[in-house]
């Protein structure tokens, strides 16, 4: 019989969503205090056996709210819960992985790299914790050496970067690594690699904060028979979409293709691009069904390709030229476009 695993990593807890309104500032902060709830949920159905938090839980010091949320979902999922504190939520003065008193089920890792056996699931999990901003490669000549039947690491580790300051984690010492499963956080897109024997996961942020935080989040399941396999299980959190649309034509037509077609509650900016004049405030009325959607305006006026066609200079002349030429050949107008956009200092995008 094999293992599952719930996966998570930063949560950021506590947020402060300052770029937002105040409106939208209270749906976000509401929508995060829900994450520990969701995710609780996920472990149940899921029949996890235990549960992986790869740091930044929380964002800082956190609330009273917040840290009460945490505490209720994990005395209330009932498996194993094991912590590696972050960068952001490092074991500090403050720090609520050392000022708490935490539910039995709950392990933190606090300084450098410890095991704790768990027998009931003949299983080893590896971690390590945060005690300031920064953190060396815990990895390095690092190599389990348990002898149950899998063995785990769970670390707020980056895995893309070796010459980070957040615990670099290199494809070498994965692959030395002699770990069934590497958990990993601070990436906050969803990713894995596999190296030697070792699949090394990172799921991403549960619940976006911005619009470099896009589309899907959730969590990984993992799973442990033979060898180690991951699939990502979404949330229904806000979702940050940043998308652009060229409107030259018909601009609600293009605008409506991006978007869903029923109400949503997701946070959508449109960059409108192209050559033509838009109205902001009429397509926010149109899409009023999308509360959260904003535009960013960055069409440039129509050209007048043939404004200096006939004039007694050099460019009059090449302008009436691929007019009378336009007449026959369709490319002399693509050919004045380009012209155009070259003598106006423009970038060129050729078709």
């Amino acid at each position: 019989m094999g293992l599952r695993i719930l996966h998570s990593a930063d949560w950021h807890m506590g947020s402060a969503f300052a770029s937002f309104s105040a409106e939208q500032r209270r749906l976000l902060q509401r929508k995060q205090l829900e994450l520990p709830g969701k995710i609780m949920d996920l472990c149940r159905r899921e029949k996890c056996d235990m549960v992986l938090l790869a740091g930044d839980i929380f964002d800082g010091i956190p609330g009273r709210e917040s840290v009460e949320a945490v505490k209720r979902m994990l005395a209330d999922c009932g498996v194993p819960v094991l912590i590696s504190p972050g960068n952001h939520d490092f074991c500090g003065p403050g720090s609520p992985w050392t000022e708490e008193i935490w539910p039995e089920n709950v392990h933190i890792f606090k300084g450098s790299m410890t095991s704790v056996p768990l027998p009931e699931l003949d299983c080893r999990v590896y971690g390590a914790g945060y005690s300031s901003m920064d953190c060396p490669a815990l990895l390095s000549h690092f190599c389990a050496q348990g002898q149950e039947r899998y063995c785990l690491a769970v670390l707020h580790g980056d895995p893309v970067n070796v010459r980070s300051p957040y615990c670099p984690v290199s494809a070498a010492q994965i692959r030395q690594s002699g770990l069934d499963y590497l958990a990993l956080g601070h990436i906050h897109g969803a990713g894995s690699i596999r190296q030697g024997d070792t699949l090394c996961g990172w799921p991403g942020c549960p619940m976006g904060r911005g619009w470099d935080e896009t589309g899907e989040k959730g969590v990984w399941l993992v799973t442990l028979e033979e060898g180690a396999a991951c699939r990502f299980l979404p949330l229904d959190t806000p979702r940050f979409w940043d998308l652009e649309a060229d409107v030259t034509e018909e601009a609600e037509r293009t605008v409506a293709a991006l978007l869903p077609a029923a109400q949503s509650s997701d946070f959508f900016r449109i960059t409108l691009t192209g050559r033509t004049e838009v109205d902001i405030q009429k397509l926010q009325r149109q899409f009023s069904l999308f509360p959260h959607l904003t535009f960013r305006d960055q069409t440039e006026p129509p050209m007048n390709l043939w404004a200096e066609a006939g004039e007694d200079t050099l460019r009059g002349v090449y302008f009436r030229m691929l007019q009378d030429l336009a007449q026959t050949e369709e490319t002399a107008v693509l050919a004045a476009e380009i012209s155009w956009k070259i003598l106006s200092g423009r970038e060129v995008l050729l078709p």
